[in-house]
């Protein structure tokens, strides 16, 4: 998996990362990586572009829950703690949706993981990238 950057411009400054492969355990970090780079330069809005990534393992989870948390000035999930980083998820879900991290054009696989797991309750999920970078 390769991740590139974009910028564009809505009412705020937005960073767009498109992933580009499948997100699973021997990528997942790499997407982390991209993420902190992009917030080191001032980066505070993202837009994940999931329309090239065909498969999200758990890993990839963690990545989202990752950025998620990096954005919010919190410290990032334990990567070596597996299934108990997903415990702090429920606090991500009752407070309703991330401001700052968007999510666009998922493919159907992945999208269906981010439904079974109840991502969608927090993360915001757009198809058309005009629309989801004014919605910032």
């Amino acid at each position: 998996m390769s991740v590139t950057q974009f910028q564009a411009q809505g009412t705020v400054p937005v960073t767009i990362l498109r992933t580009h492969g499948d997100l699973d355990a021997s990528s997942f970090e790499g997407l982390i990586v991209a993420a902190r780079q992009a917030y080191g330069q001032g980066a505070r809005h993202m837009l994940l572009d999931l329309s090239d990534t065909p498969y999200m393992s758990s890993s990839g989870l963690v990545a989202l829950q990752s950025i998620v948390a990096l954005l919010r000035g919190e410290p990032l999930p334990d990567l070596e703690a597996g299934w108990a980083s997903f415990r702090s998820l429920d606090r991500y879900r009752e407070a309703g949706f991330e401001p700052c991290v968007k999510l666009l054009n998922p493919q159907p696989r992945v999208m269906h993981v981010l439904e079974t797991v109840g991502f969608v309750k927090f993360l915001e999920v757009h198809t058309d990238e005009e629309m989801a970078v004014a919605s910032f």
